[in-house]
């Protein structure tokens, strides 16, 4: 049984986010302080510095050699189990289609781990569960994130092939030419750039015991402490900018709420059982399958599915 003393841990790690939040909601919609043209510039700080070198420092002091493999493997199934379920869904459905097969897989398997995850985690689990976190983090940046892009490109690529050739019905675009496109916005993606460093440093610093020399770590830090306040700052301006915060309909609000909070932790915990894993690790499992973007993940993915419609 939860303890009240858990229940206040949790809300201590997690009402800082949400007050950074409200505060970039009503520094644009209450208060009028930034000013909807400035918005952008702040989310390029948060995209291309603050949120990277977050994920750089979580992801560069933890031993990759000390991993629990067991749990990369029931991530890896559960994630082949949403590809399969909404795959069928996809073909048998009238319902269904292309896009909304990238945008079920997108908010069934990819979470906010870093900014919402590690401090959630932590709170209810200590280290363990930023180490499970963490290597969550890790195989959803090199391997997850690039299918959802693959995928996006690919559709794109045929859609851009079909309008410059109306009379074919379906394209197969050159897979050169789309894979060429994907390679390129994973180059110029700075999250994807402080990963694989980070990862990389983390294998050498963790085998040879080298530590990172304190002026490079300290620079480091001085930026990436306002990580995840930036980041749930951005999650409230975006908020703020939209004519509605809950656009999509209450429709598509059930149904993300569904494939966000039940499907996922539901296919964690068929992937985690059937590799043996059990109590606190299991449980820590559960709930990083569990973990949403933001209060706004289904609309956020909502948003998504209509950008890949109207670009169909």
């Amino acid at each position: 049984m939860i303890s009240w003393s858990e229940v206040y841990n949790v809300l201590v790690a997690m009402a800082p986010l949400y007050f950074a939040m409200g505060m970039g909601f009503g520094f644009v919609r209450w208060w009028n302080i930034i000013k909807p043209e400035q918005t952008n510039a702040i989310g390029q700080f948060v995209y291309y510095l603050s949120l990277p070198l977050l994920g750089f420092e979580f992801i560069s002091n933890v031993n990759p050699f000390h991993w629990n493999y067991r749990f990369i493997a029931a991530d890896a199934i559960c994630k082949l189990l949403i590809i399969v379920l909404l795959s069928l869904w996809t073909k048998f459905s009238s319902k269904g289609s292309f896009g909304w097969l990238i945008t079920g897989f997108s908010l069934c398997s990819l979470t906010n781990l870093v900014v919402i995850g590690v401090p959630l985690l932590k709170a209810m689990y200590g280290q363990l569960g930023v180490d499970m976190v963490i290597q969550s983090a890790v195989f959803q940046g090199i391997l997850w994130q690039p299918i959802v892009l693959f995928l996006m490109e690919f559709r794109r690529s045929k859609q851009v092939l079909y309008v410059s050739n109306p009379r074919v019905n379906s394209g197969h675009p050159s897979f050169w030419s789309f894979v060429k496109a994907l390679m390129l916005k994973l180059v110029a993606n700075p999250n994807v750039i402080a990963l694989f460093i980070g990862i990389i440093w983390a294998l050498i610093s963790s085998r040879y015991h080298i530590h990172m020399p304190r002026i490079i770590d300290d620079s480091i830090k001085i930026v990436s402490n306002c990580g995840a306040g930036t980041a749930m700052f951005c999650v409230g301006i975006f908020m703020a900018i939209q004519e509605n915060i809950l656009s999509c309909g209450p429709k598509l609000i059930v149904l993300g709420l569904v494939l966000r909070f039940i499907a996922a932790p539901a296919a964690m915990a068929i992937g985690s059982i059937a590799v043996g894993l059990r109590g606190d690790v299991l449980r820590i499992a559960v709930i990083q399958g569990d973990i949403w973007h933001a209060s706004v993940s289904w609309c956020a993915d909502c948003v998504l599915h209509d950008i890949i419609e109207l670009v169909g």
